[in-house]
């Protein structure tokens, strides 16, 4: 504690002489799973809090530094027998950023958003102070800061709340036939107490998976634990698509996977994302030999830092959009006609009441009061012509609104300022940032717009021909070489993360 408060200190004598200069910042941390354009503006660099400092047993709780990643928490918890009850899927997503972002996961549809499992923060205001915040202490901090993007303050310790693990979660999987099929048993599901995870995964119109998951120290010996760590392992994605694929089997099928191996099911391959990678280069074959040869690289922490280094955000939807469980069938319905992308993630949420940055969804009409949410996960290509790219997203950000839906603001975003703020408080985040004199820091606003006009201006030959193929791509294999190289040197567990999955 005394090495961190030495940091917390530094900080804060950091911000506060940007503060008197009225100079505003932004947070460094190290690394990030935005896939906004970065902004070039003064930074202020939080990268070394990074460690666990106290797990209490008997309270159940973690208390942990801004920059702990989720291998390196669940490690830490799994020791004392206990798992932190919202964990991303990402092993490379932090707490920090769960906090300040909207990390919403398969548990969330009992738990809600990650913020939601935080007793309380300590943060750096804008002007240097150090304050703590929770439910009892500075509340309309505690709330607002959470999914805020870092714009109120600093945070630079968390107090998490856990649950008892147990070793194995026992996977069932459910063939659905119709986009209609999934979304009821996704919701139906959500219902039965007995389950401790529900997501959902569509391949096609006709090909839906819903997979329950439920902790368990109980498996058939006859029974091998299934993995998806390893190189030879199969994409979870592949995995469950073919568990699935015909009408063959009469019952569900069913897995008993190690705890953290389920937790970080979707790790390799980004989900279905690093598919994209093979299809770019399209001499490499994907297959299970070239999967493996790759291995390194298909992991989600080296394709974020590929896609920043490619600089190809532009060119690829990936998005998180939040819906009402009546509208979600037409959402699907358009983008498969508009994008025709697919699969899709399907993700329940548990209902948020506002104010807040977080996906927060009401049904249009007279009835305002918040609902259960069903997150879409629409993650492929888009076109390489940027006004065209950005009118698949407006059109897409316009679907969204009129089905009374919204994203998750780790994404593009092509709202107007007045567009971004009919759709949030804007009357009670400015009064946050009065109150807690943050009126120097971007908005959420500033942080998440694409500045389109500046990007189409990039028109030199030079950045034309990084941009183009190969060399975008070759680019950003170079920039998930040097993240490779760096991971290992900073956080060690990185590289033990196949060893604690299988322990």
């Amino acid at each position: 504690m005394d090495k961190h408060e030495g940091a917390a200190k530094a900080i804060a004598m950091a911000v506060r002489q940007l503060y008197r200069r009225r100079e505003s910042y932004r947070i460094f941390h190290g690394s990030t799973n935005s896939t906004r354009p970065a902004h070039k503006d003064k930074v202020i660099n939080i990268s070394a809090l990074s460690n666990v400092l106290k797990i209490d047993p008997v309270a159940q709780s973690i208390l942990v530094e801004p920059n702990v990643p989720m291998d390196k928490l669940v490690q830490a918890t799994l020791r004392h027998g206990l798992i932190p009850p919202v964990v991303m899927e990402f092993p490379g997503i932090t707490v920090g950023g769960g906090y300040a972002g909207s990390a919403g996961e398969s548990s969330s549809f009992r738990y809600g958003y990650f913020d939601q499992t935080v007793n309380w923060v300590e943060i750096v205001l804008a002007n240097g102070d150090i304050v703590k915040a929770s439910k009892s202490e500075n509340p309309a901090l505690f709330q607002g800061a959470a999914g805020a993007l870092g714009t109120l303050g600093i945070t630079t310790l968390i107090e998490l709340q856990l649950i008892p693990a147990k070793k194995l979660v026992k996977t069932t999987y459910y063939r659905t036939k119709s986009v209609k099929d999934v979304i009821e048993l996704l919701h139906k599901e959500t219902e039965n107490p007995l389950n401790d995870y529900v997501d959902g995964i569509l391949f096609s119109k006709d090909h839906g998976v819903v997979i329950i998951g439920k902790l368990t120290d109980d498996k058939p010996e006859s029974v091998r634990q299934q993995t998806f760590s390893g190189a030879w392992d199969p994409w979870f994605y592949q995995y469950a698509q073919q568990r699935t694929e015909s009408g063959a089997q009469k019952a569900p099928a069913v897995d008993y996977i190690p705890t953290a191996e389920y937790l970080f099911r979707y790790d390799r391959g980004g989900f279905w994302v690093g598919l994209e990678a093979f299809r770019y280069f399209g001499f490499v074959p994907f297959n299970r030999l070239t999967r493996w040869f790759l291995n390194d690289f298909m992991h989600t922490r080296m394709l974020y830092r590929a896609l920043h280094g490619s600089n190809r955000s532009f060119g690829f939807i990936i998005q998180d959009l939040s819906l009402p469980y009546p509208n979600a069938e037409e959402f699907i319905g358009y983008s498969a006609d508009d994008l025709n992308i697919w699969p899709l993630w399907l993700c329940p949420l548990r209902e948020i009441q506002p104010p807040t940055f977080h996906p927060s969804t009401t049904i249009p009409g007279p009835d305002s009061s918040p609902k259960p949410m069903l997150n879409i996960g629409l993650w492929g290509r888009g076109s390489y012509d940027v006004q065209t790219f950005v009118s698949q997203n407006r059109r897409l950000e316009n679907k969204l609104a009129e089905l009374g839906g919204r994203k998750v603001l780790y994404s593009h975003t092509y709202y107007t300022e007045k567009e971004f703020w009919a759709f949030y408080d804007k009357e009670w985040y400015q009064n946050l940032r009065e109150r807690y004199w943050a009126t120097t820091l971007p908005t959420v606003f500033d942080k998440v717009k694409v500045d389109i006009e500046n990007f189409s201006q990039r028109t030199s030959r030079l950045h034309w021909l990084v941009s183009s193929w190969p060399f975008a791509g070759i680019l950003g294999i170079r920039s998930a070489i040097r993240s490779r190289d760096y991971l290992l040197h900073r956080h060690p567990s990185w590289k033990d993360s196949v060893t604690l999955r299988k322990k």
